[in-house]
């Protein structure tokens, strides 16, 4: 049976109590905390750094999902590894070799992931999925919480679904699918029914009194589309 992954991310949380806030989640049900890393410069917005991972890696019982929209990622890789994450992907626009820069996530003991933007074609991936854990696949343009998901996005998926499953078949190594932006309950579903295994959700989750309620209906809404 398909084993489906929550992330909440935290770029919609509260600010002002982001450790009461990764463990009332986790406790909510969530099975990765997503860490959302921008820099006012690949991006339009400023985020976390790796100090904030460091103060809240001892409030997470689940593996931290750290997501770097910053350029150069190199440095910054290095750092957030050191300050516990245990998952790090980066976009490649952002760095000038992507294989070294995998290498470095690697190294230091992180699983490692690839993020494709919108417009960014699937073919990237097609010479490193042997370095990758993960693919994520943004479904808005990166920067800001809070926006639509991009329904161009659908074939997107499938297209690397296939790819992974292609890759499986020939390693036996499995390549998580990570889907980003604008993921609610109403479709969620679709969006694994596409191929996607793992969900980022910030607003649909941190913006509710009841984020248990929430995340079990997204569950649901998974089970029904499986059933």
């Amino acid at each position: 049976m398909q084993q489906f992954r929550i992330a909440p991310s935290i770029l919609s949380a509260d600010f002002a109590r982001l450790g009461e806030e990764v463990t009332r989640v986790i406790e909510a049900g969530a099975d990765l905390i997503h860490f959302d890393v921008m820099d006012n410069h690949y991006v339009p917005n400023l985020t976390f750094g790796p100090m904030v991972c460091a103060a809240l890696k001892p409030y997470s019982t689940v593996p931290v999902d750290v997501h770097l929209m910053v350029e150069p990622v190199d440095d910054l890789i290095l750092s957030f590894a050191k300050a516990g994450a245990d998952i790090i992907t980066f976009h490649p626009e952002a760095s000038r070799h992507v294989d070294r820069s995998l290498s470095l996530i690697k190294d230091s003991g992180c699983q490692a992931g690839l993020v494709l933007n919108p417009a960014t074609p699937v073919y990237v991936l097609e010479n490193v999925l042997d370095r990758l854990d993960m693919v994520l696949l943004m479904s808005v343009n990166p920067g800001f919480g809070g926006q639509s998901f991009i329904p161009q996005t659908l074939v997107k998926i499938r297209q690397v679904r296939d790819l992974l499953d292609m890759y499986e078949c020939e390693s036996g190594r499995k390549i998580a699918l990570e889907v980003d932006g604008g993921i609610k309950t109403d479709n969620i579903a679709a969006v694994a029914a596409a191929g996607a295994d793992t969900f980022v959700a910030g607003s649909a989750i941190f913006g509710q009194a009841d984020y248990k309620a929430v995340i079990d209906k997204m569950r649901q809404e998974l089970a029904s589309a499986f059933s």
